[in-house]
């Protein structure tokens, strides 16, 4: 077991596998092939499986002979490294001068623009000038009411320029910072907890797992030791990884508990998805899934299958031929996906093999623990949990923005009633677990359950996802949370529906609000209006699915001016989910 290694037992569940029917698994598990040498190729005079970085000083630097026809990012981490911001204490250096001074030299403004990314500080330029987002790290999306309290009165002093939003990556980002206060913030992470260190830029993201891990009666396995392992490794605990920490772009990952995939693996660039081989509980593996402008590509197998002991092994070994082959040209030509077409799967696997410690990795497992044959489960409501005599409860947050006020009602309510600990969700909702039966009814009648986060949603609501939109966000080309809200409440007067249907809104093609895995999605862009005049619009997009037969979705129309959205959101319901015109619902009646 190398030094990566961690030791996890089998869930007991697991330990018997005549449980499970082959016949009824979602397999990572490619068709069988014979495993076909990478030829040795040299582009520009240079070995193509040379690493392109080293290690300098303690940082992974791109070495010169790599460095033609290189992206601006990459020229601005050459020019001075972003971790030292947080590793050699710069950002306190950075807090001490205007805004306005840091703004007149170039390496400065590189880094409040770019390098404060690698503490998780988005500048925001165009809509916020002077403030910006922080993005925390919160494996598994499992945080305390401490935590919550903390955040809360971070952005209570911002007034009405702090708020915060639950994320598709079951993340809090808070809005409003100023650079003065980041140091001091920092340190108030430190303390209960919490880091915001390499959540942005070339970094790997927050790793996913089941909202329900060890709650859920139904679950395969506890994603929470597996994605709280990931964060440790991949930040040192919170003090930076500078392993990994200059990679050629963003790289997500997901540990899989569930039947129901709520952790969507096949939009991650890794996903560890629970298998049993020779009687050992471990993980096939899934790479890379990704969304971008140009190209959005579902998830493939490796044929590879790891013991549960060597996940950190695995993603090391991964991360490590990511980053020394990945191209960084062409930014949207960099996500790992692009290396392992270009190696070919064979070939990319082979660079992981010669990095895992023994040189060694099994083929993948035939026998699958995930079943296809499953309906995904809804978790918002009451929901009684694997733990006798107790409940999760789980809440609906409109398109995941919440106040200082609501983030300390949160906090309370998860002390009064519940073990003080909360669930995020990558649609953007809070569950509430480990509620005593007897304390379900004075929950459900609090104020917040009754009038801001709904338990039981209008139907239409429950499945509303949207990304930031231009009113934070200076990438954003149209405005997604109260569109998304309205657009959906003027739709549920049109029509009645009879199951949920998923609407995704992103408010540009980087798709933050993944558009694509929604029935209805949303892609922000410019349209013309009847006139022939410039307005705010979507794209359409529409079959996108999850779970065990996820598909992404397709182009219905492009170009919708928002302020026909309605009825075109109508006519898919009507045409394509089976919704009833109200008006015809009423004559029925």
């Amino acid at each position: 077991m190398s030094s990566f290694s961690v030791k996890f037992l089998a869930p007991p569940m697991l330990q018997n596998t005549s449980f499970y029917s082959k016949n009824t698994r979602v397999h990572a598990t490619p068709p069988a092939q014979t495993a076909v040498p990478v030829p040795s190729v040299v582009v520009d005079g240079v070995e193509r499986l040379e690493p392109r970085v080293e290690q300098r000083e303690g940082y992974w630097i791109l070495k010169e002979k790599f460095r033609k026809g290189i992206n601006p990012q990459e020229k601005v981490k050459i020019e001075s490294e972003p971790m030292k911001l947080f590793i050699e204490n710069g950002v306190e250096d950075l807090a001490k001068i205007p805004i306005e001074d840091l703004d007149n030299l170039k390496a400065t403004k590189d880094d409040i623009d770019v390098r404060l990314k690698w503490l998780g500080l988005f500048h925001r330029r165009k809509q916020q000038y002077g403030r910006f987002m922080m993005r925390l790290k919160l494996p598994n999306g499992v945080t305390t009411s401490a935590q919550t309290r903390y955040l809360a009165s971070v952005i209570r002093q911002y007034g009405k320029e702090g708020c915060a939003d639950v994320t598709t990556r079951q993340n809090w980002q808070i809005r409003g910072v100023v650079l003065p206060d980041v140091p001091e913030i920092l340190k108030g992470l430190d303390a209960v907890g919490l880091t915001s260190l390499q959540s942005g830029m070339d970094n790997v993201r927050n790793p996913v797992g089941n909202p329900l891990a060890g709650i859920d009666p139904d679950e395969i396995v506890d994603t929470r030791p597996y994605t709280n392992l990931l964060s440790q490794f991949i930040t040192a605990n919170s003090r930076g990884n500078t392993d990994f920490t200059n990679l050629p772009r963003k790289w997500n990952v997901c540990v899989i508990g569930s039947h129901d995939l709520y952790e969507h693996p096949h939009i991650n660039d890794l996903a560890y998805m629970p298998a049993i081989k020779n009687g050992r509980f471990g993980f096939n593996l899934l790479v890379g899934g990704f969304f971008s402008p140009k190209r959005c590509a579902e998830a493939i197998p490796l044929d590879a299958w790891v013991p549960a002991d060597d996940v950190i092994s695995l993603c090391k070994a991964v991360l490590e031929a990511y980053r020394d082959l990945g191209t960084r040209g062409n930014r949207q030509k960099t996500r790992m996906m692009w290396l392992i077409d270009e190696l070919g799967v064979e070939g990319f696997r082979s660079e992981v093999v010669k990095r895992m410690p023994q040189k060694e990795l099994e083929r993948s497992s035939s026998e699958d623990l995930v079943q296809t044959q499953w309906e995904r489960r809804d978790y918002l409501g009451v929901h009684p949990q694997k733990q006798e005599g107790f409940s999760f409860v789980g809440l609906h947050i409109p398109v995941g923005r919440v106040q200082a006020n609501d983030m300390d009602e949160l906090a309370r309510l998860a002390d009064e009633y519940g073990s003080g600990e909360l669930r995020l969700t990558v649609e953007q909702n809070i569950i509430i677990p480990n509620i005593e039966n007897s304390k379900l009814d004075a929950l459900l009648n609090e104020p917040l359950l009754k009038e801001r986060f709904l338990p039981e949603p209008h139907i239409l609501l429950k499945g509303l996802v949207a990304c930031t939109g231009n009113q934070f966000c200076g990438q954003a080309i149209i405005e997604t949370k109260a569109r998304a809200l309205q657009v959906t409440e003027d739709v549920g007067r049109l029509v009645s529906v009879t199951r949920p249907v998923r609407m995704h809104w992103t408010g540009c093609p980087n798709t933050c609000g993944q558009v694509q895995v929604a029935d209805i999605g949303f892609l922000g862009c410019m349209a013309r209006d009847e006139n022939g005049k410039p307005c705010e619009g979507a794209d359409v997009y529409l079959g996108g699915r999850i779970g065990s037969d996820s598909h992404l979705g397709e182009i219905y129309k492009k170009a919708v001016p928002c302020k026909d959205l309605v009825p075109v959101v109508v006519e898919i319901l009507v045409n394509k989910f089976g919704a009833v015109p109200r008006e015809r619902e009423e004559v029925e009646d």
